[in-house]
């Protein structure tokens, strides 16, 4: 241990350890990542960790208090309703959105809720109308008011007619898994289609074969982002294919070398992946990134391998670049023939051209001289006999 410190440094080989320890647990145990609920009524605690409320969806509590409009009813992740004399007066509905928070103090979360009744409440709130402030207990009430079952309300204030704040004291669940905030994994580097805010979207919890990707598609690109201040809790991917024979999976970039991602400067894992047997079911591509301190990142790929790509396109570039250049090589032997011939094809009617343009003396004494005298003869012969022929018999 000693020499590795010497050898590369104490924080190197402290990643390193928490990296191999990492991959060790993951696979002797098997990652469980953190996957974003069915529904937005969960808060992250002080310490990060998840609260699922989606249990209890609906569950009311009722406080009955003194006066005509003291009645109140808390239907939970719904809304709250004013249920007096006079009628049911509308307090506004829970927001899945932006409006579950952490506390402070002894309060452990806040729900808003918004929209509810307009009476006399047009201006002061901008047109939202009436709203409450739920601030959520985990446990008991302070001050003992109830204890036991599913909770209660402890106090109810009215801050106006248009506002009310509601004490709900509850049995809160164990904390679930810690949730490593801010964290991002897109398509993209400025979008989150697989992980938003440290936690699993929907459709890549598990393998999905509507999110497949097809098989001419070698090659996929994530982007990452984190906050900066804690870029460097994030750790090496690990990647595991099921079944294990049939998809060759390679990862490179700088997310893979264990680059540190930032909002600013995202890093990007770059996944080639090759179909060598064909199936008709897609291949299961899990991607875990362990973060130190947190619970992993884990979400899933589906691969279609529906014919075999053997070693991938790199073969098939190699055809279609052997290929090209036997296009090439054709073209230009077609070229090169083309012009010999046109060449040679010159250079024969020059050289035949010189043969029947002037006569050796040696002719005259070559007893198959005349032989071919009637293919062609030369032109002065022919004038001399010409001359010989009107000569003959004139006066």
């Amino acid at each position: 241990m000693r020499s590795l410190k010497k050898c590369f440094g104490e924080d190197v080989v402290y990643h390193l350890l928490i990296t191999i320890v990492a991959a060790v647990l993951l696979q002797a145990n098997g990652a469980v990542s953190v996957v974003l609920p069915n529904t937005g009524c969960y808060a992250l605690d002080n310490n990060s960790r998840i609260h699922d409320f989606s249990s209890w969806i609906g569950q009311p509590f009722e406080y009955e208090g003194n006066g005509k409009d003291a009645d109140l009813v808390v239907r939970f992740c719904k809304d709250v309703e004013s249920r007096s004399q006079a009628g049911y007066v509308d307090y506004g509905r829970f927001d899945k959105v932006n409006y579950f928070r952490t506390g402070s103090g002894h309060v452990s979360f806040i729900q808003e809720y918004f929209n509810g009744d307009l009476m006399n409440c047009e201006q002061s709130y901008d047109k939202m109308g009436r709203t409450a402030q739920v601030n959520i207990i985990c446990g008991n009430c302070p001050h003992g008011q109830c204890k036991g079952g599913l909770g209660c309300i402890c106090n109810v204030e009215y801050e106006s007619t248009c506002r009310a704040v509601v004490e709900l004291a509850v049995p809160c669940e164990k904390p679930g898994l810690r949730v490593f905030e801010g964290f991002t994994v897109g398509f993209h580097p400025r979008s989150w289609e697989i992980v938003y805010n440290g936690m699993t979207q929907l459709g890549y919890e598990e393998a999905h074969k509507e999110f497949s990707f097809n098989t001419a598609q070698t090659r996929v690109a994530l982007y990452m982002t984190a906050i900066a201040s804690v870029s460097g809790s994030v750790q090496k991917p690990l990647v595991k294919v099921s079944p294990e024979q049939g998809l060759k999976v390679r990862l490179s970039g700088s997310a893979a070398t264990g680059g540190s991602p930032t909002t600013l400067s995202p890093t990007v894992l770059l996944i080639d992946w090759r179909c060598n047997v064909a199936r008709d079911n897609p291949y299961d591509v899990e991607v875990t990134i362990p973060i130190e301190n947190y619970d992993p990142i884990q979400f899933t790929l589906t691969k279609m391998c529906e014919y075999q790509q053997g070693e991938g396109g790199d073969a098939s570039r190699g055809w279609a670049i052997f290929g090209v250049l036997s296009c090439i090589l054709l073209v230009a032997s077609t070229l090169f023939c083309c012009g010999g011939f046109i060449y040679k094809t010159q250079v024969q009617n020059q050289v035949s051209g010189v043969g029947h343009g002037y006569s050796r003396p040696e002719d005259v004494n070559n007893p198959f001289a005349n032989q071919a005298s009637w293919e062609r003869q030369p032109a002065s012969t022919q004038a001399a006999r010409r001359t010989s022929e009107v000569r003959y018999g004139s006066i």
